[in-house]
């Protein structure tokens, strides 16, 4: 993955998750992904429910890259990573994997870029969050 620390979220695969065959659906290993990222970043202190009130503004994903390589099926437990690759004054990257034991099933990347709350518009990422993020790294 990256040089920084990386940070593990459990995830069962349940009917929902699944297509008619009992496989993922594609789409949903960005809703895993979601989870894990929400999970680290909680971590670390920083709650995005909280991001609004206390730092005006929020975290909005604004670019994806996924590559899959095998397929996660009913009721697998599945280990979701997520681990900061890049940090700006305005977005991170995030590195991040889905794997089943020791095998890789999907791998990419999620630009999240930091907007103003009441306007949406994107604005700096305040420095006191990205202290505790790079501090991480």
């Amino acid at each position: 993955m990256t040089g920084s620390a990386i940070f593990t979220w459990p995830i069962r695969v349940y009917w929902e998750d699944t297509d008619a065959g009992g496989i993922v659906f594609y789409a949903n290993y960005l809703k895993f992904f979601e989870r894990a990222r929400t999970e680290w970043l909680r971590s670390l202190g920083v709650a995005q429910g909280a991001l609004r009130e206390t730092a005006g503004g929020q975290f909005i994903v604004s670019e994806t890259s996924v590559r899959y390589l095998a397929p996660a099926k009913l009721d697998d437990e599945l280990s979701v990573t997520a681990a900061l690759e890049a940090s700006g004054r305005a977005s991170l990257i995030i590195a991040q994997q889905a794997r089943r034991g020791a095998q890789l099933l999907a791998e990419g990347t999620i630009r999240i870029g930091w907007v103003d709350a009441a306007t949406l518009r994107p604005a700096r990422i305040p420095e006191a969050i990205l202290e505790v993020l790079n501090k991480k790294r």
